[in-house]
């Protein structure tokens, strides 16, 4: 078994994996197992279990990344997993078995973009991109959801860390625009899993500072926050989850000087609220009352701030005098921002990010 391995011998990942509670001895027998499945992931009848077993031991065996990483040919086989899975796509007749499949190899990659020593190579290779055809299906089925769901938990955990050189990585991909269209027609949990990515790029100053460079960026991700808002206040839903996301995405907007300005012009008028009843969550009324008061909206002792009665949503008005993008408008000359902008990402769209 050791010929599978390079770089890294398996003592080195013995002496780090610190299984609590485990003997030298259990230590070696358990490394010995995970190897085990490992190498039987090369043997298409023992291929399903290995996965499986391998996904049991992500949270318990803390060197399973390094290993799947230093095993010759381990990410290659799970790359043409992947692979071999795009032409269902195309096809319509993605099954719950294969979509389960593919999910167990996902969730291995989720382990490897979520481990110190091989996120790095996990973003130097471009691992990410070949799960974008995933997140640019539309297709409404448990099958296809699940790939969806599953692929966004392995962008989540690259940018779990607050990690600047993952973010600067994804900033050079679609993955914002992607993540826009499921925040705006997706299910509940994809819906939150990628407004947690676009809060946690937000977070990031690059982020921030990318995200708010171009009028079409700032708008593309506002409009959908909006509209997010609104289907919360319309069917009354009480997704506190998805709420988190959206008001941290929001007091993070408002840090940047150009957005907070247009922000006082666009932000919903239920939002505004700072007793809003749909927010039941002590910290996220913090964070609601704090984002308030970056926008000059509320103060402790008044309450209400006349900022807040004067304010209107005119997006002509926040072009005009907040933005100066006047390139904006020979993109769209004759009806300007709200025909520009229905959120059918046409052809194109993709170079404004």
């Amino acid at each position: 078994m050791a010929a599978y391995y390079q770089q890294v011998p398996p003592q080195h990942l013995i002496e780090n994996n610190s299984l609590t509670g485990y003997s030298d001895q259990e230590q070696q027998s358990e490394l010995d197992i995970v190897v085990k499945h490992i190498v039987n992931l090369r043997d298409p009848e023992k291929k399903e279990e290995a996965l499986s077993e391998l996904s049991k031991k992500r949270e318990s065996f803390q060197n399973l990344a390094p290993l799947l990483w230093h095993s010759t040919g381990t990410i290659a086989l799970l790359i043409e997993d992947i692979v071999q899975v795009y032409q269902n796509l195309v096809q319509n007749n993605l099954t719950t078995q294969i979509s389960s499949s593919v999910c167990s190899v996902l969730g291995l990659l989720q382990c490897l973009a979520l481990h110190q020593e091989t996120k790095p190579h996990f973003i130097k290779a471009h691992i990410p991109l070949f799960l974008y055809p995933f997140l640019n299906t539309n297709v409404k089925t448990k099958p296809f959801e699940n790939l969806r769901v599953t692929s966004l938990g392995v962008i989540g955990a690259l940018v779990k860390g607050d990690d600047t050189e993952a973010i600067t990585f994804l900033m050079q991909t679609e993955i914002i625009p992607l993540c826009l269209r499921i925040m705006k027609r997706g299910q509940e949990l994809s819906r939150t899993v990628a407004t947690f990515i676009i809060q946690k790029i937000l977070v990031d100053d690059n982020g921030l500072n990318y995200i708010c460079q171009t009028a079409e960026r700032f708008f593309a991700v506002s409009t959908v926050l909006q509209s997010m808002i609104e289907d919360l206040i319309q069917n009354e839903k009480d997704d506190q989850r998805l709420l988190r996301h959206i008001i941290r995405c929001y007091q993070r907007l408002s840090d940047n000087p150009r957005a907070n300005e247009a922000l006082k012009k666009i932000l919903p008028n239920n939002f505004k609220d700072p007793n809003w009843k749909l927010i039941k969550d002590e910290t996220v009324k913090k964070w609601h009352i704090n984002l308030l008061q970056n926008l000059g909206f509320y103060n402790e002792e008044m309450g209400f701030s006349s900022s807040f009665f004067a304010s209107v949503v005119c997006f002509e008005l926040v072009f005009q005098e907040v933005f100066y993008w006047d390139d904006f408008y020979a993109k769209f000359p004759a009806t300007g921002f709200v025909a520009g902008f229905q959120m059918e990402f046409p052809t194109g769209f993709y170079v404004g990010f």
